[in-house]
């Protein structure tokens, strides 16, 4: 997969989901709904651009790119599950959809333990 490619996509979706809440969500969600949006848009951010570092590592010789590729899966899950999650839940105000947020916040805590085991270990 290019990881690379998909992390790009992810950042210009990044940027249009900001820009939408900022200008189109503002003031049809109340200050509760809006800070989960926010914080959606942040972790998606964030994440996606740890993606896009992640995916030239391989090319700079520090990881291998399988490794490379477990790492940059559990990103992208993290970002479909967890923000995906908050994305929902503000929009719909349905907060069940909360109790799935957790899933996507271990998917990005094992990425960046895995990434460190795998820098340590291809060292």
């Amino acid at each position: 997969m290019n990881w690379s490619a998909l992390s790009a996509i992810l950042l210009g979706l990044a940027v249009m989901l900001g820009a939408f809440g900022a200008h189109g969500l503002r003031g049809r969600l109340d200050a509760y709904s809006m800070g989960i949006y926010e914080k959606a848009v942040f972790y998606h951010f964030i994440h996606a651009v740890g993606m896009l570092i992640v995916s030239h590592l391989p090319r700079a010789g520090a990881l291998s790119p399988s490794w490379a590729g477990w790492v940059c899966g559990l990103l992208l899950a993290g970002i479909l599950i967890f923000s995906g999650s908050l994305y929902a839940l503000a929009m719909s105000g349905i907060r069940i959809l909360g109790a799935i947020t957790p899933l996507g916040g271990l998917s990005f805590i094992a990425a960046w333990f895995l990434l460190a085991y795998a820098l340590v270990r291809f060292r």
